[in-house]
């Protein structure tokens, strides 16, 4: 899946990452457009590492990702 972030020039392709679930070692997988992910066997939320994303720092975000999605995004980095 392509994405045109509105903020550049340049189409982003998500990436995936895979992260270990501390609870049940089960392999988790993160987009990269994504700051957590939820393990499919134990259902424990995984964040990312806390690695600046655009999605803060850009000025498009919320018309990137839409107004929800930012304002769900940028509460749970909050807590």
């Amino acid at each position: 899946m392509e994405i045109r972030c509105p903020g550049s020039s340049t189409i982003i392709t998500p990436i995936p990452t895979l992260k270990e679930c501390p609870n049940c070692k089960e392999e988790v997988e993160i987009w990269s457009n994504e700051l957590k992910g939820k393990c499919r066997r134990c259902s424990t939320v995984i964040f990312k590492e806390d690695i600046p994303s655009c999605i803060q720092w850009c000025p498009a975000a919320k018309e990137c990702i839409g107004e929800e999605r930012y304002k769900e995004l940028m509460t749970q980095r909050e807590g």
